[in-house]
């Protein structure tokens, strides 16, 4: 049975919460009508990345029963949608968080994760996660993994999700655009095809468009299948779009590489040290 996986590409602005919850609404409008199962929405999809300083992070913080959850979760819920998006958290002991929540399509909060690996100047504004990236069972589609943009670049971190189960690993990323020689992917998009491939599960990463204080972003969202190959996303786009893909969830069960290899029993951990 195939799910169909989209990520909503979306064009975001640093402290503009409403616009940026209407996007995401309507991002949930349109891949429910495209007949998606599960949507992914950009890093920090509520708040905005270029944050002047943290005390505005933390302005735009909120906690994971605020309103714009909230509002998520009701959206998922009409559209029978499970939303993976990322979130500036306000946690329950008041510290600043680049998080994800994982929604399924009853409106349930099913997981939040807390990005572990924080990039440039993130560490100024966010306090790092310390558990494992989650995996949730969703009735209908089937093992969802989570995790945040640079925790892609790790793939320690990737193989704990693998290991736990993950059958379509969700990752909402804010990728800024780095030059690259003509006619070459971002290298961050390689990377995720990398992790698709020696770990044999689909990804989906959700980046973002547009230009933000000054940052611009690649707009190199992609899905994969278990070998590596993009189903979408297979050239960056400048523009907002919502990309589509049918991912046979059941492929990313199947660890073996022909008749002779298998990409999990092959390992030799005790080899690997630290």
């Amino acid at each position: 049975m195939t799910t169909t996986v989209a990520c909503a590409q979306l064009a975001l602005r640093v402290g503009d919460v409403a616009a940026n919850l209407a996007a995401a609404e309507a991002a949930v409008e349109a891949a429910a009508d495209a007949g998606a199962r599960v949507l992914v929405l950009p890093e920090l999809a509520n708040s905005g990345y270029v944050f002047a300083d943290a005390a505005e992070a933390r302005a735009l913080a909120e906690p994971v029963d605020g309103p714009t959850v909230t509002a998520w979760s009701a959206a998922a819920r009409r559209r029978g949608v499970t939303l993976v998006a990322g979130l500036a958290e306000l946690d329950a002991d008041g510290l600043v968080r680049n998080s994800a929540v994982v929604i399924d399509a009853t409106g349930t909060l099913r997981a939040v994760y807390r990005k572990a690996h924080l990039f440039g100047t993130e560490k100024d504004f966010f306090v790092p996660g310390d558990e494992r990236p989650p995996v949730v069972a969703v009735e209908g589609v089937g093992r969802i993994g989570v995790m945040i943009c640079y925790d892609l670049e790790f793939p320690e971190w990737v193989r704990l999700a693998a290991l736990a189960g993950t059958e379509l690993l969700c990752a909402p990323v804010n990728w800024p655009l780095f030059p690259r020689p003509a006619g070459e992917r971002p290298a961050e998009a390689v990377r995720v095809q990398a992790d698709a491939a020696v770990n044999r599960m689909y990804v989906a990463a959700c980046d973002r468009v547009g230009d933000e204080r000054g940052v611009r972003w690649t707009g190199g969202s992609l899905i994969t299948d278990p070998d590596g190959f993009p189903l979408a996303g297979h050239t960056p786009a400048a523009d907002p779009t919502l990309l589509l893909a049918a991912c046979d969830l059941d492929r990313a069960r199947d660890k073996r590489l022909g008749p002779h290899n298998n990409v999990f029993t092959d390992r030799r951990p005790e080899l690997y040290g630290g």
